[in-house]
């Protein structure tokens, strides 16, 4: 049972509480997840028609609404089935016909008598150059009219079953049901936009005068804008307080370990990275629970800040885990991470889904007696018999393909788990704001220093035979290649297909021995046995689905090759080509495309342009929107009714900024504006918020 208090109930109600709805209409505007009051409040106009009078059609472009006063004329009934009945009208400048369909003729010579002015209002349009308004939506005295037609009259998004006036009125009904209510948002801030009370932006709202009232930038739509981003902010805000109230285990390193990795590297740390390894360690000394994104672009060492954060958990004698979603990135993880854990003197396993039997009970075995110091794994690692001696932190890398639950169930394996989470996708500003909110954020906005550019260029698919001729040439100066097929379509079997048929005609071409193929519908073995031959260098071309897409590191490889690049996404690209440039050649990545629609061409310049992730992300954001960037199925992206994250970022961050500060000085919100803000969670149905509040 909710605690919503009390002057919130009128909004709480049940729809048929509103004029005009019934059980009937109920069920229409529940199509639209309209079911109380509250819900149509924030349901808001969308465009506006422009009522006032004119004196002619004349004044109109048409086809557009138009409101005249006529004088009726002749009425033209329809002799044969099917066709209207037509009445001609004239204003002050010319004559125009009034069509109706299926009319009854008594109803019209009632409403329309000839020889009488009437105000007529509807959508005017053209038809063998004849002005004609079918149906007009108002049919008037010249006296009542001024009182009838509104001036400017918004208009709703409909569902099957709703009509505009039905909306209207519903819409003004919930308004006057709107209690005044006390003010959760900032003074200062309030004062600095001149955004007007709660009540008075939702009555603003839902009568726009101009069209510009309609922008997200107006005061009104603001400031309601503000308030779900507020209550959104404050919800996150609460639960990173209320998980940071939970005691964490004290990991505090001496940096042994540490210097002996970073000494055994043959290059040095960048900034970027020396500071995220403060930054983590820090959060890891504090009897708090560490809740941490890091995220960095393609190759800018993840990887060795993760390392770097498990050491310190076993510096201060305990253990670490770290989750990749495949088993390819799990191995490489391993490849990349056991000879530097050597150099530390530090145990380091793998843990998957192959290992059956007595190897897997030794290996657990060893886990629980504290024998193994970290451990590399996918999923497995959550089954209910993996046990740690002492688990102190938890990495988990391409957090966007774990949700919130699992990151919870691999911290309920230890005490008190620390969590890291790599990503390696850079997140725009906005959607980082909403969708990790809960968590602290480091970056790594530096490439390793000998890091190459990688030269784009965009070919056409025509041009096929010249790639295949560069690659024998390639191949001849013993560099290796990747070679990304396409998404065919619907079917990941299609897929498939199309990779196969490209491995057989790529393998006549440049020889059997030269390519290998790997894509996810081979058995695991042979994955393997593709990679290693080519990470060995025994085979010189890889054609691959999008299983590369992440992680997999091979230092030799130098080419790019993606087909249809066009039916790819930027982040995805972005990704692929990050495959290549690990070495020490000047690398290249080819964007193959068949035919360019505006956008495909946008998004392969932007490629060709820049390297930047963050860049990259934040023009994938534009083009694409919020959902599909993070990946709506699994992104838990909160869904806003007014807030536009794409376009409001700043009052994104200012809302974050100001629901830590309320938090600072009010924990449990218990001043004046703390409990207003209650009351702007309830409206907000962000109650499990609250719950945050009396748990901690």
């Amino acid at each position: 049972m909710s605690n919503r208090p009390e002057i919130l109930f009128p909004l709480f109600a049940d729809l048929s509480v509103l004029d005009g709805i019934g059980p009937k209409t109920s069920q229409n505007y529940a199509k639209m997840d309209v079911t109380r009051p509250r819900d149509l409040l924030f349901l808001l106009p969308h465009s506006l028609i422009n009522r006032q009078i004119t004196a002619s059609v004349l004044d109109i472009d048409p086809p557009a609404v138009a409101t005249v006063e006529v004088l009726v004329g002749m009425h033209t009934p329809n002799a044969i089935k099917g066709r209207p009945y037509r009445v001609t009208v004239q204003d002050e400048q010319t004559s125009f016909q009034l069509v109706f369909f299926h009319a009854r003729s008594d109803w019209l010579r009632e409403h329309l008598p000839t020889g009488q002015r009437r105000v007529v209002s509807g959508k005017v349009e053209l038809f063998d150059s004849i002005a004609q308004m079918v149906h007009p939506d108002y049919i008037l005295r010249p006296g009542v009219a001024a009182d009838q037609v509104p001036q400017n009259e918004p208009l709703y998004p409909l569902t099957q079953g709703v009509t505009q006036k039905q909306m209207g009125k519903a819409s003004k009904s919930a308004l006057e049901r709107a209690p005044d209510l006390p003010e959760w948002i900032e003074p200062s801030l309030i004062k600095k936009h001149e955004w007007p009370a709660w009540k008075d932006a939702l009555n603003t709202a839902h009568s726009p005068e101009k069209m510009t009232d309609l922008h997200p930038a107006a005061p009104a739509r603001a400031r309601l804008a503000y308030d779900e981003l507020l209550a959104h902010q404050l919800t996150l805000a609460l639960a990173r307080n209320s998980g940071r109230k939970k005691k964490g285990a004290v990991s505090a390193g001496n940096g042994q370990l540490r210097n002996k990795v970073l000494k055994a590297l043959p290059y040095s740390a960048t900034g970027a990275q020396l500071r995220a390894f403060e930054e983590i360690t820090a959060d890891m000394a504090t009897p708090r629970r560490m809740n941490r994104l890091l995220q960095g672009d393609v190759g800018s060492g993840k990887t060795l800040v993760a390392l770097i954060a498990l050491l310190a958990a076993v510096e201060a004698g305990g253990q670490g885990v770290m989750m990749a979603p495949t088993e390819i990135l799990a191995r490489q993880h391993l490849e990349g991470l056991q000879p530097l854990a050597a150099e530390a003197g530090v145990v380091l396993e793998l843990l998957t889904g192959r290992d059956k039997g007595s190897e897997r009970r030794k290996k657990l075995a060893a886990l629980a007696a504290g024998k193994i110091q970290i451990l590399v794994g996918t999923h497995a690692v959550f089954q209910q018999d993996v046990e740690f001696q002492d688990l102190r932190l938890a990495v988990i890398d391409e957090q966007h393909r774990f949700g919130v639950r699992q990151r919870l169930n691999l911290g309920a394996k230890g005490t008190a788990v620390d969590i890291l989470v790599m990503t390696a996708t850079p997140i725009p500003r906005s959607l980082e704001l909403a969708n990790y909110g809960d968590m602290d954020v480091s970056i790594l906005d530096e490439k390793p220093a000998g890091r190459k550019p990688i030269e784009t260029v965009l070919v056409s698919q025509s041009r096929l035979e010249q790639v295949i001729d560069r690659m024998k040439t390639a191949i001849a100066e013993g560099r290796q290649a990747y070679w990304v097929c396409p998404l065919v379509g619907e079917s990941e079997t299609k897929d498939w297909a199309a990779t196969e048929d490209r491995y057989r005609m790529l393998r006549l071409a440049l020889g059997e021995a030269n390519v290998g193929m790997v894509h996810g519908q081979m058995p695991a073995a042979e994955k393997d046995k593709a990679m290693a031959d080519f990470i060995a260098g025994k085979t010189k071309v890889l054609v691959a689905t999008t299983v590369i897409e992440v992680g997999v590191n091979v230092a030799t490889a130098s080419i790019m090759v993606i087909e249809q690049a066009e039916s790819f996404g930027l982040a995805q690209l972005h990704q692929l080509r990050g495959r290549v440039g690990r070495g020490s050649q000047a690398s290249t990545c080819l964007l193959m495309y068949g035919t360019l629609g505006q956008t495909a061409e946008r998004r392969l310049k932007i490629m060709r342009d820049t390297d930047d992730g963050f860049k990259i992300s934040e023009e994938d954001l534009k083009i694409r929107g919020a959902g599909d960037v993070l990946g709506v199925a699994q992104s838990g992206l909160p869904k806003f009714q007014i807030a536009d994250i794409e376009t409001q970022a700043d009052l994104m961050k200012t809302a974050q900024d100001d629901a830590r500060l309320l938090l600072t000085t009010d924990p449990d919100l218990q001043s004046e504006r703390g409990i207003a803000a209650r009351t702007l969670l309830y409206l907000m149905e962000q109650d499990k918020a609250i719950r945050f509040i009396s748990v901690g």
